[in-house]
């Protein structure tokens, strides 16, 4: 639905401009159905399109002009992200110095002042009436106590919510990404002037960064998944556009202050009376005095003190405000019906054809399914629009009208000959609207309030449907959350339906786990309610109970065996949310009902992964001790990614070292890109993960799929720290200012690439490109200390130091043994030893490890195979080197002769050394084969597998034959079996059907 475009005449004035970037929610004239997402969820100012016009974008993405002048859409939660202040005013509950956004200053205590976050925090005392400052030069508005107003709760980007990339995103691919999701972590500063207006964000590839919210009207960030951001007192929040207290009222027609007469006869006064206080004999003083409003009540009706000093409490329908009272908003709609039939305070029927009103509605504020309860009811008019519409209070509530779509009624002019006609005609249609059309809505109403008796006397009406909704719900689904056990049995004795869906989806047993009520459950599914049944969330009662923390509700669905794994719209089962929430009492009571930890969600996350995610240690303790197979604590997602990973990637360190030990995962494992969680851990610079990972055996020289091993990243880290240093000291303002903050980088990289080094990882192993983590380390004092740190790993180690002497003779057999700088590439003939360069090889006459004379010279080339490597084994007879050792070993004759292999030297035995023998430690007394240890752990991870595949096929009772028939209740054995059972030999239910699988 697209908002009509209003006049674009004016300019924009300041107002305007310090109202870009306000944080808002939908006004007392919003009629554009959920734009915004549904009540309470935010959006931001962007720009005014004119003084009566205003662009926002929600939160949700949606972006669209709404009203901001003589009918006001949108109200102000929180203007400091515009940088509005009042200076020399602080909070006196956070200390905000000075206060931003708008200020509350308590009318009862002296020099006591609130911002925003504390006003709608609850802070001070509830009954203490408050005075609203929009701006510093705005008049000061009294407003009633927040103990009696109504309380709405925020919903958008705040902690907890999933985004993506929103319409003003201009940081390239810093979320990894068009489309790829984040996790905001806390709303912040995005600078000093400029309080909560940004999201800090932590997206699913690891980076971390701030984000505009609200800063100058932009908007980065698109909700998909939004998150609560506690609650604001709607009725007390400044509408946007509306100038001090002389704007648009925030509470109806009426005003503290204002005066008011009750200008009706009688009859009717006692008729609206109806539901709004009703009425008593005191109240005839009330009749044709003028009293003075003191006070609007939640329900928005008007409290009238009068001389005598009592208050009686009235429907706004029945005053009428005298001269000498007026708002902006009344003479508003003075000016506006200048051209209008109708009055504001004019009685009016809505037209009672729904087909014609629909179509009426179209193009003013259109047709809601919510609207269908006020059909050929009466109300009055609170506000007529500069285009003529009408805002008609009718239900209890207020709805914007075509002025077609209305008639008025008890007017001079109706054509009826009397007073008394009138008023008869008029008490009519009040009755027959009260006893005919209102049943449907007295029914869900007495049975909301727990009214039994006017429930029966409702129900023994023979043209009543007692599945009628008003409202949106049935009778039963709200004494279902209200927990009125007597009114359900009542209802159920006149065969209601108790799969009736509400609007979301919601069914009778949704609404008993909505309200925590756990008897009403049990009634339900007496009654034959789906325990399992999906709203249009795909959210079970289960999930509802387990999101809301009603651990009575979740005991109670289990014990009548609701399925413990089922997966809402986001893939996530209870077991998820109950992950998510922190709740161990409900993951316990979850896992002890065979509740499924491999169940994965949309994102490919399983109960384990989840936790890992969320860094959540006491549920990763539950569920490790829980794991019904030990592997599965190394089960992959589709990335690759173990919960190892994940926990190494987002540095939840006490996780990691649950999976470490408890649970006993393999540290090595490698995801899409060949990354080990060592590898993670370094990348992201998480030196306790680092730590524990290389302290607990973690291999130290794996590489990933550029050939990089953790080394690798750890010096290309501190290189490259050290370049972004440089970069920020040419930036003498960034230096003096203390923006830097690489130093703590370069620190943390060279800290963690001593440690790798000082526990053992190589220094040459080479990447790839062929380089060295020596090679990316452009830091020479570094360099040392690498090389320093390393040689004191050894010292020590007899294994590793005969090991590292053996590669230290290797690299100088290596050298030319005339010229030293070359590498020896020549065989010599016949002799077959390799001592020099193919520069130096002229020069020698007689072999230089063996003395034999020189008959022919051969430099050594690439492998004739593979051509990745150079050959490496001399063949004996032929004394040919065409091969690397690896493709030699495959060979039986020659490839340059095809003479047949006799034998075989390799290259460091020509070159004069001996062949590397293994060491083995002295106290070792006999050597342990690791390839056999890991062959031994694959097939035991297997014969499990194996195991598990069995025992979902085979038949569970006589463990021979294969499951092929299936009852109703889900469970099956072999046919052999099946036919001889009469109840099912797994949950114990009578078998009424047998189904044979093919």
């Amino acid at each position: 639905m697209e908002n009509r475009q209003g006049s674009r005449s004016g300019r924009v004035n300041v107002n305007m401009v310090e109202g870009v970037g306000s944080r808002v929610v939908r006004g007392p004239d919003w009629k554009w159905g959920k734009q915004d997402g549904g009540e309470g969820h935010i959006g931001t100012v962007r720009s005014f399109e004119s003084p009566e016009e205003v662009v926002v974008v929600w939160d949700n993405g949606t972006a669209a002009n709404y009203r901001c002048a003589g009918a006001y859409d949108l109200r102000v939660l929180d203007s400091a992200s515009t940088g509005i202040k009042h200076e020399g005013s602080m909070c006196d509950t956070c200390r905000m110095q000075p206060i931003y956004g708008i200020r509350w200053k308590c009318a009862e205590c002296p020099n006591y002042d609130l911002c925003s976050a504390c006003y709608h925090g609850d802070k001070h005392s509830l009954r203490h009436r408050f005075y609203r400052m929009n701006t510093p030069s705005s008049e000061k508005v009294l407003l009633e106590p927040r103990r009696k107003s109504k309380k709405i709760g925020a919903r958008g980007i705040f902690a907890g919510a999933r985004v993506v990339r929103g319409v003003d995103w201009e940081w390239e691919d810093q979320d990894g990404g068009n489309g790829r999701r984040g996790k905001v972590t806390e709303i912040q500063d995005w600078s000093a002037t400029g309080p909560r207006s940004a999201a800090y964000v932590l997206w699913d590839n690891g980076a971390k960064n701030l984000y505009r919210v609200g800063y100058e009207g932009m908007s980065d960030l698109k909700v998909v998944s939004d998150a609560k951001g506690g609650i604001f007192y709607r009725d007390h929040l400044p509408c946007l556009g509306e100038q001090g207290p002389g704007g648009h009222g925030n509470q109806g027609a009426f005003l503290i202050g204002d005066q008011v007469n009750v200008d009706l006869d009688l009859e009717i006064v006692q008729s609206l009376q109806h539901g709004h206080g009703g009425w008593t004999d005191g109240m005839f003083e009330t009749l044709g005095v003028t009293g003075t409003v003191v006070g609007i009540d939640e329900d928005h009706d008007i409290v009238v003190s009068y001389p005598s000093g009592n208050r009686w409490t009235f429907n706004p329908a029945v005053l009428t405000k005298t001269s000498g009272s007026t708002t902006g908003g009344a003479s508003a709609g003075a000016e506006a019906s200048n051209a209008s039939p109708f009055q504001v305070s004019d009685l009016v029927q809505i037209c009672s054809d729904l087909d014609r009103i629909k179509v009426l509605q179209r193009g003013h504020g259109e047709w809601a399914d919510a609207m269908l309860p006020t059909l050929g009811k009466i109300g009055r008019v609170q506000q007529i629009y500069h285009d003529n519409d009408l805002k008609v209070e009718v239900c209890g509530t207020s709805w914007t009208y075509n002025p077609a779509a209305v008639t008025k009624v008890a007017s001079d002019n109706t054509g009826l000959g009397s007073s008394s006609e009138r008023l008869s005609a008029l008490l009519k249609k009040l009755f027959e609207t009260h006893i005919t059309g209102d049943l449907n809505e007295e029914l869900v109403k007495a049975a909301a309030n727990g009214d039994s008796a006017r429930c029966e006397e409702i129900l023994s009406r023979h043209d009543l449907d007692a599945n009628a909704q008003f409202a949106g719900h049935t009778a039963l689904q709200a004494a279902s959350q209200n927990g009125h056990a007597e009114i359900i049995k009542v209802l159920m004795s006149h065969m209601v339906d108790v799969e009736i869906e509400d609007k979301d989806g919601d069914r009778s047993i949704h609404h008993a786990a909505f309200g925590d009520e756990g008897s009403i459950i049990r009634i339900l599914q007496c009654g034959g309610a789906d325990l399992n049944a999906r709203n249009k969330r795909r959210q079970t009662a289960l999930h509802i109970g387990v999101n809301k923390g009603h651990l009575g509700v979740v005991k109670v669905l289990l014990e009548l065996d609701a399925h413990p794994s089922l997966q809402d719209s986001e893939g996530d089962t209870p077991l998820h949310d109950a992950i998510s929430k922190k709740r161990d009492d409900i993951l316990q009571l979850l896992l002890d009902n065979s509740a499924d930890i491999c169940i994965t969600n949309n994102n490919g996350f399983n109960a384990l992964h989840h936790a890992a995610l969320r860094g959540n240690p006491s549920a990763m303790r539950i569920l490790l001790t829980q794991l019904p197979r030990p592997w599965i604590v190394d089960e992959k997602k589709d990335d690759g990614y173990t919960a190892l990973h994940l926990a190494a990637l987002n540095n939840h360190v006490e996780v990691a070292e649950l999976l470490v030990h408890q649970g006993k995962a393999n540290m090595d494992i490698q995801n899409v890109n060949q990354q080990t969680a060592l590898h993670l851990a370094v990348e992201r610079q998480h030196t306790q993960i680092v730590r524990l990972l290389v302290r607990a055996g973690s291999k130290l020289d794996i590489p990933d799929k550029d050939g990089d091993t953790p080394l690798h990243e750890a010096l290309r880290h501190h290189t490259l720290s050290q370049l972004r240093q440089l970069q920020d000291m040419q930036d003498v303002g960034k230096l003096l200012m203390g923006l830097s903050t690489q130093g703590t980088d370069k620190k943390s990289s060279a800290s963690i690439a001593c440690f790798l080094a000082a526990n053992g990882a190589d220094l040459n192993v080479k990447n790839k490109k062929g380089q060295s983590p020596l090679d990316l380390c452009p830091d020479p004092n570094l360099c040392k200390a690498l090389t320093k740190c390393h040689k004191e790993k050894y010292s020590n180690n007899p294994v590793q130091q005969s090991n590292n002497l053996v590669h230290q003779e290797e690299d100088s057999l290596d050298e030319c043994m005339v010229c030293s700088d070359m590498k020896r590439d020549t065989i010599f003939g016949p002799c077959g030893h390799i001592a020099t360069c193919s520069l130096c090889s002229p020069r020698v006459k007689k072999c230089l490890v063996c003395k034999e004379q020189v008959q022919s010279r051969t430099k050594i080339e690439e492998c004739v195979v593979c051509s990745d490597k150079k050959a490496s084994v001399l063949f004996k007879p032929c004394g040919h080197m065409c091969a690397c050792s690896s493709c030699a070993n495959l060979m039986k004759k020659c490839v340059q002769c095809r003479e047949t292999i006799d034998k075989t030297v390799p290259f460091i035995v020509c070159c004069g050394g001996q062949v590397e023998q293994p060491v083995v430690p002295v106290q070792q007394n006999k050597p342990v084969n690791t390839r056999t240890i890991q062959n031994n752990a694959d097939i035991i991870k297997l014969q499990q597998q194996l195991q598990d595949i069995k025992d979902q096929t085979l038949c569970p009772v006589c463990l021979d034959r294969l499951k092929n028939m299936i009852f109703l209740c889900g469970h099956g054995t072999c046919q052999l079996c099946g036919d001889r059972m009469s109840e099912c030999p797994i949950c114990r239910k009578t078998v009424e059907k047998r189904i044979l699988l093919y």
